[in-house]
């Protein structure tokens, strides 16, 4: 059995980082090197940079911040946010960053996360997957850069996309999403059953 992991989660907007609560109103919490630093004295077990806004606004990665916070971070690093082809994350990789997390590309096919797993292996892919709770308490799966729950299966999507490569998956409950509520645990749980890889619980951590 794997042994647990800490592992925060920074969210970038522009070149700050930044807080939201379920996914709005994302509020400027300082600058994610001396975060990173702080998580490096903290001896976090892994570090997750998500730059909130890439795949939003059609704008490739930043690849300057990235290799500067790859630099400061002592611990290994998964970065997502506007990843759309193998040659973006061939150039993030050899940054120094382990894992690249993917959604947005994914919610068109699967195409990408299989490139990236055929070309550096499993482990260095994570699909990321947020779930938000309907009006009538079904769990539907969100697509972040839209704003909205799409029609089909959470965790249909979630298999094929392990099934398609991915090493990992990031997931997120996008009600409990910066409230510190505590973890959606029947969510989590769902979706432990429903794969083999190991899976990354996030939204609501609060003790």
């Amino acid at each position: 059995m794997l042994r647990p992991r800490v592992i925060p989660c920074l969210l970038l907007k522009g070149s700050g980082l930044v807080k939201t609560q379920q996914f709005r109103d994302p509020k400027y919490v300082g600058d994610p090197n001396n975060a990173i630093r702080i998580f490096n004295e903290k001896y976090a077990d892994e570090l997750i940079v998500l730059d909130i806004e890439a795949s939003g606004l059609g704008r490739g990665p930043n690849f300057e911040m990235i290799e500067q916070f790859a630099g400061e971070c002592y611990m290994p690093v998964c970065y997502g946010g506007g990843v759309t082809t193998v040659d973006q994350a061939a150039r993030i990789l050899a940054l120094g960053v382990e894992k690249i997390s993917i959604q947005s590309a994914a919610l068109e096919d699967f195409r990408l996360i299989h490139e990236i797993a055929s070309r550096f292996g499993s482990q260095a892919v994570v699909l990321s997957v947020d779930v938000k709770r309907g009006r009538l308490g079904q769990d539907r799966l969100f697509a972040s850069t839209r704003g909205k729950a799409e029609k089909r299966s959470w965790l249909d999507w979630m298999t094929a996309g392990v099934d398609a490569g991915a090493g990992e998956v990031l997931l997120t409950s996008v009600d409990r999403e910066g409230m510190a509520s505590g973890l959606d645990l029947r969510l989590i749980s769902e979706a432990s059953d429903a794969i083999p890889v190991p899976l990354i619980a996030n939204g609501g951590v609060g003790s």
